[in-house]
């Protein structure tokens, strides 16, 4: 299939592309890395009169590891952070979430941000970064604002950007201490959307207890879901197999998931109690290299 036909911008500077923003209003797309646009473009579940294409934006294409944290502007491709080894040993659980992340062949052109901003909760890169405490950075014609993640993402395919804003860059804050995390997901096939995601978090403390669990799923809601009733139940123990089999009873008892023609509410809660189960097992075969490291 073929796109309706659309009018092609390519602006420089991110002022320019701001005031094509505004002037264009509702009638326009921004295209970074086009993984998710163009396929609806294709298929016509979209048919924008405008098209602003960022690529020549050199100052979206940057991104900076510092003592603050990591910061990635909206032009950067998911395949360039995931091939960082700085990044990898800084932020393990956002590499491991990037590798799940459909092909090679897709992560080559598909940016951070682009994924973020098409707020699709089945994707991995959303819970990761509610799961790591993120900003995104939204600009416009009237300045900056910067806005959680956990804020950012408001149903399915629908985020906290207005027409005339743009995605900047999300900043992703330096772990504390002896962090562990884990990504989890289950899948149809290799590069398929998840059924079921989760992203864990979590600190080990002297007595090897974990502390301060983010436990964050995708696939099951239409945001990524912080289940903060199963962080209740982790923080402050050892994640003893007893806890992890409580955990993973609770999480099927208390979750409602999305029905979908992929799968059932049903199996969806059972996968997801699964997910959350192995991820913090994953925790617990981190926990002498992270009390061991500092």
């Amino acid at each position: 299939m073929k796109s309706a036909p659309f009018k092609y911008y390519v602006p420089s500077e991110i002022d320019e592309a701001l005031e094509l923003l505004y002037q264009l209003g509702d009638e326009a797309k921004i295209l970074a890395g086009g993984q998710s646009l163009v396929p609806m473009l294709n298929y016509r579940l979209l048919s924008p009169a405008n098209l602003l294409d960022i690529n020549r934006v050199s100052e979206l294409k940057r991104y900076s590891l510092t003592d603050e944290g990591l910061k990635i502007g909206a032009g950067v491709r998911q395949r360039e952070i995931e091939l960082s080894p700085e990044i990898e040993l800084a932020f393990p659980v956002l590499h491991q979430a990037l590798t799940n992340v459909a092909h090679v062949q897709i992560r080559n052109r598909g940016t951070i941000c682009g994924s973020l901003a098409h707020a699709d909760s089945a994707a991995e890169l959303p819970s990761v970064m509610v799961a790591l405490g993120a900003q995104m950075v939204i600009r416009s014609g009237v300045g900056d604002r910067a806005v959680k993640a956990e804020e950012f993402f408001k149903f399915h395919l629908t985020s906290d950007l207005e027409p005339a804003e743009i995605l900047t860059e999300v900043h992703v804050p330096k772990l504390p201490a002896k962090t562990v995390g884990a990504f989890e997901e289950v899948t149809r096939r290799k590069g398929d959307f998840a059924l079921v995601g989760a992203a864990l978090l979590g600190q080990w403390d002297a007595n090897g207890q974990i502390q301060n669990c983010r436990i964050v799923c995708s696939g099951v809601a239409p945001v990524p879901l912080r289940l903060r009733f199963a962080e209740d139940i982790v923080n402050g123990t050892d994640l003893s197999d007893q806890v992890l089999v409580n955990v993973q009873q609770s999480v099927m008892d208390s979750l409602d998931p999305t029905e979908d023609i992929h799968t059932s509410s049903h199996y969806r809660k059972i996968v997801t109690g699964v997910v959350v189960r192995r991820g913090l097992s994953r925790l617990v075969d981190q926990r002498g290299a992270a009390n061991g490291s500092r």
